[in-house]
């Protein structure tokens, strides 16, 4: 397999797009609660996919409403608002490297409430990849120092998304990966619009600090959310989910890149975790 196959391309845009939206979301919440970004960030993706929804109804099946309420759930409104509130308190980097157990969730629950085959080869692949995110952290400048309760919001999002993703690899797999995901915000959009009304957003707007703050929303909602969660869902029912769950690996080495850019100093260990992180992705999707 040539290491530049169009899902690695993906793989890697994806995990360009998702590293950089958890300085997007820091930078939200400087004048916006976890709350009110999560809500803002849902109900502008959401709006941006209203123009596709119309259109994609006519594919929908009625056993298919269930699995697409727990995706916009589970996928997507539930891990927006943990992860809001874990960063009011955990640093990026930090977080970033708690979303790596993703991979390994969606193995484990595949297996146990999907029937996949236990795969060792993949197993093997997670467990590389998750020590070579861990192994990328510790070799940071910058430490998480309190390890407090926000780290279980991190965690309950990553079971989150280990439970969607294999929803749609085995119950979504015949419906066009955009209309999961406008469907699926059909569901949580009008809810977090809800909360949306309750922001007073106009005083937030006129002051400097909250205008920037809610331009950064704004590039979360469209840039970080809309586009690439139809980019994903492709991923996923286009390889494996435990494959595409894999982008959470390479969130950690966007952060070092955006630490090159800010004159951090890059250690030969980073380069090690690297290495070490793409090995595991590529024993996860090597067919042998």
């Amino acid at each position: 397999m040539k290491i530049w196959h169009k899902h690695y391309l993906i793989l890697v845009i994806l995990s360009i797009i998702w590293g950089s939206s958890f300085i997007l979301m820091k930078r939200s919440l400087e004048s916006f609660t976890a709350l009110e970004v999560a809500s803002l960030r849902i109900f502008i993706a959401f709006v941006s996919l209203l123009p596709f929804v119309f259109n994609d109804f006519s594919k929908l099946r009625k056993s298919q409403i269930v699995p697409l309420i727990i995706v916009g759930f589970l996928g997507n409104a539930v891990p927006a608002f943990l992860f809001a509130l874990s960063q009011e308190v955990l640093n990026s980097s930090f977080v970033g490297t708690l979303n790596s157990l993703t991979p390994i969730f969606t193995l484990l629950f595949g297996w146990f409430f999907f029937g996949n085959d236990f795969s060792l080869s993949k197993f093997y692949g997670v467990l590389i990849g998750l020590f070579g995110s861990i192994l990328l952290f510790l070799s940071g400048s910058s430490m998480q120092s309190d390890i407090s309760f926000p780290v279980f919001y991190v965690i309950i999002a990553t079971m989150c998304y280990a439970i969607s993703i294999n929803v749609i690899r085995e119950k979504l797999d015949k419906l066009p990966s955009i209309a999961i995901t406008s469907i699926s915000f059909l569901f949580i959009g009008p809810i977090a619009g809800i909360f949306v009304g309750n922001i007073d957003l106009i005083s937030i707007l006129n002051t400097e600090s909250g205008f920037v703050s809610f331009n950064y929303i704004v590039v979360l909602s469209l840039v970080c959310t809309s586009f690439p969660v139809i980019l994903f869902n492709i991923l996923v029912k286009k390889t494996s989910s435990v494959f595409a769950s894999s982008v959470t690996y390479l969130i950690p080495v966007v952060a070092i890149f955006w630490g090159m850019l800010d004159n951090e100093l890059i250690k030969f260990s980073h380069f090690l975790s690297m290495a070490i992180i793409l090995l595991g992705i590529y024993i996860v999707n090597d067919k042998k």
